[in-house]
């Protein structure tokens, strides 16, 4: 799939077409309580886009931490899954985080997609936990002074 990825400041006309993707996929499709969506750190959050015939098929945040950066809310359009997407979103971001000096990527995804993540080069730690009323693990990559991060 040949998607654009853009990064877009919140509230802006992508951003908030993201928005509303993001309420489509975790509010309405997999019952995450709507209070639980959207946060204070979509303020100050790095928001990314992936667009396909000017229409926003994909989203993702990142939020920089002083430990890591945590990628999170990555979402894609039920018609556009399989396609390598979010794949593309979180290369993307991640090289974004690069060019900024930063090797330490965090996200907490659901149990079911932890392959998904473990190709990209994360790897699982810790118990699994409730999120939005699914279960979840954290994940994360490895920095430079314990092995190489894989992506």
């Amino acid at each position: 799939m040949n998607a654009t990825i853009l990064i877009v400041p919140p509230f802006s006309t992508l951003c908030n077409a993201a928005f509303g993707l993001r309420r489509e996929v975790f509010v309405r499709e997999q019952n995450v309580p709507q209070a639980e969506e959207n946060d204070a750190d979509d303020l100050t959050a790095t928001h990314f886009v992936a667009v396909v015939d000017g229409d926003v098929v994909g989203t993702l945040r990142l939020l920089e931490k002083p430990e890591h950066i945590k990628i999170g809310r990555v979402a894609v359009h039920l018609s556009f899954r399989g396609q390598g997407i979010a794949k593309a979103m979180i290369h993307a971001a991640m090289q974004h985080a690069r060019t900024m000096g930063h090797d330490r990527f965090y996200l907490t995804a659901q149990s079911d997609k932890l392959s998904f993540y473990e190709r990209l080069g994360f790897a699982a730690f810790g118990p699994e936990f409730q999120d939005g009323g699914m279960p979840h693990r954290a994940m994360r990559t490895y920095d430079r002074e314990t092995a190489s991060l894989t992506s």
